[in-house]
This record gives structure tokens, C-alpha cells and sequence, in this order.
């Protein structure tokens, strides 16, 4: 059985971006550098040369492009790629697409000519679909949004699943009228969109889904729209934290109150959702964990240019908030306060 990088870096209980650093004769110290070395010797391991050469004809380079740096989630796996990537000793050239594919496209020309080692990249659906045909040479790791063809290292959350266990603490908490918003540019939105109607259906709710640009400011719009109609829901899952903060906003300028008027529950626990009325409840992502990760893959298939590509599905945790409060009692909070 052939001994890869991954494998040296178990059996010095150090990262792949280490023993890469190591093999590149990159910044670590001496006790750390024996550390590998030892381990490289135990395991028999063989540093691939033509990944090697790959190495040496790049920039030392690791190319990011992020849909929208806006978005809280972009700016904290950002920051765990540049972290990685400093510790081996590599430079980041960062890209923020706005969910344009045009601009995509002008960014992998851009990563071409700056010969970048590896691309980690955030595309919309419209690029991801034809990503195959664009000739790239040098390899890429998808984040976020990882696709059904396979052929391209990724790292994601298992968005379906935690789009549904939104709805069911939703239902849980006595909501059945459960309306859902999600991104109309990327495959995450469709994928917590599917979750949500699984969820409903296993409910036997009624799903009453939109897709929308995944901006605050199309969220507040349509909200805003939704609640002055006749048939408002009484809960909202929404897919992102951009579109989490148009509803907020949305509802305050209606002069609703979140739980009693409309609940709400959504993506990314970013230090503001708990400091919004009375908290909101979101799904947390590991949003270190799919940076480094996702820099772990790089190199591995640095390493191992011909292994099969590899999708890494990580979960996500809800953080239960007071935005969610019980339906029923809502209800009786507002019969009372009425009656007083």
C-alpha cells in the first residue's frame, strides 16, 4: 500500500501543511523538522517528484477565490486558508468573485498567469458547471460549494442535513407554517433548500420555499413583501447570514418583534445573532475546520496528483437561541399582554 503524505503527518502527530513545509524546506524548527524526518524514515515514505517540479515551476502561491467577502462565513474561512498557508510557508492571492461568474472566469485567468500552486475556490453554479472545460492547470479545491460531478477535491457542510434540523426544531417548538429562503447562485442553496423540503414533507408540512440573491438587501425586500401579505408564515429558515440580517432588518422596520411576530432560524454563528432581541438560532460551521482542511487536500493531491478526488462533508451544530421560542407560548405571552 503506497505511504502518502497524510500518512507521515499521523505518524509525526504534525499537519499535512507541516510535513509539506519539511519536504519544502520550509520555516519550522529543528526539534520539529527531526520530528517529520524521523517519521518520513519509519513510514518509508517517498516524496513525490513530479509534484515536486509542479512545486518549483509555481509561485509558492496559493490562489482563494470567495464569492462575496461580505458574507461573515468567507471572511472566517479566509482567514483559516491564510493561516495554514503562512504556516507553510506560502503566500494567498485573494478574490472575491461577488457571485458574478464573468468575474470568476477573469480570476482564474489571473490565477494562470500568476501560476499559483493551487486554487481553493467558492464558484457559483454557473462556473462550477463548466469548471471541467476551462483547463486549469494547476489543482483545485472547492469550498462550500462542492457539486455532484466529483471531479475536483471539496470540502462542505452537510447542508440538507442542517437545513432540516432547523425545520425540525422548528416543528418542535410548535411552528408549522415554516417558510424557507435561500441563494439563487450557489449549489449550497440548493442543497439546504432540498433539506428544508425533506423536512417538511416528513412533517407533512407545506413547503413555501423562494430563491432569491443571497444579499441582506434582497432578503429585506422580499420579507418585507411576505409579511404584509395575507398568508405570512410564522417562521423563517433562511440559508446564509447575509440573508439572516435582511430579515432582522426586515422585521424591524415593519415593527414586528422576533419570536412573537415571525421566528427565525438560519446559518453562521457570527458574534452579532446573539446580540439580535433575543438571540438567534443558527447552524454553527466549522469554518477553521473547512479552511484547513481544505489546505490539507491541496496537498495531498499536490503529493498525489492521479489519486481519485475526494469530497470531505463536515457537520454543523445548532445553536438553539430565543429567536425560536415556542410557538404556544408566544401566543399566550401576546393573549396576555392583550388582555392587560
Amino acid at each position: 500500500m503506497t505511504v502518502g503524505i497524510k500518512d507521515v503527518a499521523l505518524a509525526a502527530g504534525v499537519s499535512v501543511a507541516t510535513v509539506s513545509r519539511v519536504i519544502g524546506n520550509g520555516p519550522v524548527s529543528e526539534a520539529l523538522r527531526r520530528r517529520v524526518e524521523d517519521a518520513i524514515r519509519a513510514t518509508g515514505y517517498r516524496p513525490n517528484l513530479s509534484a515536486r517540479r509542479l512545486r518549483s515551476q509555481h509561485s509558492q502561491t496559493i490562489g482563494l477565490i470567495v464569492s462575496d467577502i461580505r458574507n461573515p462565513f468567507f471572511t472566517a474561512v479566509s482567514r483559516a486558508v491564510e493561516d495554514a498557508a503562512y504556516h507553510a510557508g506560502m503566500r494567498v492571492i485573494l478574490c472575491n468573485s461577488d457571485e458574478n461568474p464573468e468575474r470568476e472566469l477573469l480570476y482564474l485567468r489571473l490565477m494562470q498567469e500568476e501560476r499559483i500552486t493551487g486554487l481553493i475556490f467558492a464558484p457559483t453554479r454557473t462556473t462550477l458547471d463548466g469548471l471541467d472545460g476551462v483547463g486549469l492547470d494547476f489543482p483545485v479545491v472547492l469550498i462550500d460549494r462542492g457539486g455532484p460531478s466529483g471531479g475536483h477535491d471539496a470540502v462542505v457542510l452537510d447542508n440538507a442535513r442542517a437545513a432540516a434540523t432547523l425545520v425540525d426544531h422548528l416543528h418542535a417548538q410548535g411552528y408549522r407554517r415554516i417558510a424557507g429562503l435561500f441563494g439563487n447562485t450557489s449549489t449550497t442553496g440548493v442543497e439546504r433548500h432540498d433539506g428544508y423540503r425533506a423536512a417538511m414533507a416528513a412533517r407533512g408540512l407545506e413547503p413555501e420555499a423562494r430563491f432569491i440573491p443571497p444579499y441582506a438587501e434582497a432578503a429585506e425586500t422580499e420579507v418585507a413583501r411576505w409579511l404584509t401579505g395575507a398568508d405570512r408564515p410564522d417562521a423563517v429558515v433562511v440559508s446564509n447570514s447575509l440573508l439572516l440580517m435582511g430579515v432582522v432588518k426586515a422585521v424591524r422596520g415593519l415593527g414586528l418583534s422576533i419570536p412573537e411576530d415571525l421566528a427565525l432560524a438560519g446559518f453562521d454563528n457570527e458574534p452579532w445573532t446573539e446580540l439580535v432581541g433575543p438571540g438567534l438560532t443558527v447552524i454553527e460551521q466549522p469554518v477553521h475546520d473547512i479552511g484547513r482542511t481544505a489546505m490539507e487536500l491541496l496537498f495531498e493531491r499536490l503529493d498525489t496528483p492521479e489519486r481519485p478526488a475526494r469530497k470531505v462533508v463536515l457537520s454543523g451544530t445548532c445553536i438553539v437561541r430565543g429567536s425560536t421560542a415556542g410557538f404556544r407560548a408566544n401566543s399566550t405571552a401576546m393573549a396576555g399582554a392583550a388582555v392587560r
